[in-house]
């Protein structure tokens, strides 16, 4: 019998790098994308502009991705966890850590809309923001929020 996921449950399995603890135990805020390797514009737009935060407002942030199954085809842990690491040290080069959503449930325990799927917490661990999408209107706003944030 499998443990149901609550409302806004948080990843353990992380893949690459350091764990993130949840939003409450950070003392700062935290930003975090729900994304697959198959979403282009997660890939394409959605890494990038994290790495770019990442590096803007470095260790008072902190920034993790979650790679989900949520609307993409469901792959065994065999399948995804040796090209997400190939993608993230090689094709990447994350400076942040990846967790593992395998089965699709913590982005769905998220409300996620599917990805990429942006969760914005302040530094006493609340949800502030979710955002769907990573064109410019989504990545501007996530902008403004940050900069009133950190």
């Amino acid at each position: 019998m499998s443990e149901e996921l609550k409302i806004g449950t948080w990843p353990r399995d992380f893949v690459w790098g350091e764990a993130i603890p949840e939003p409450s135990e950070l003392n700062k805020p935290a930003i975090t994308m729900f994304f697959n390797l198959e979403c282009p514009a997660c890939v394409t737009r959605g890494i990038p502009f994290l790495k770019r935060l990442h590096k803007e407002f470095g260790d008072d942030l902190a920034v993790f991705v979650i790679h989900t199954s949520f609307g993409h085809k469901l792959f065994e842990r065999d399948e995804v966890v040796p090209t997400l690491l190939h993608f993230s040290e090689k094709f990447a080069r994350l400076p942040y850590p990846v967790a593992l959503d395998l089965d699709g449930k913590i982005a769905e325990s998220w409300l996620a809309l599917g990805t990429p799927f942006w969760l914005v917490f302040n530094k006493e661990g609340d949800l502030i923001r979710s955002i769907y999408g990573s064109q410019g209107g989504a990545q501007t706003r996530l902008e403004y929020l940050l900069e009133e944030l950190v």
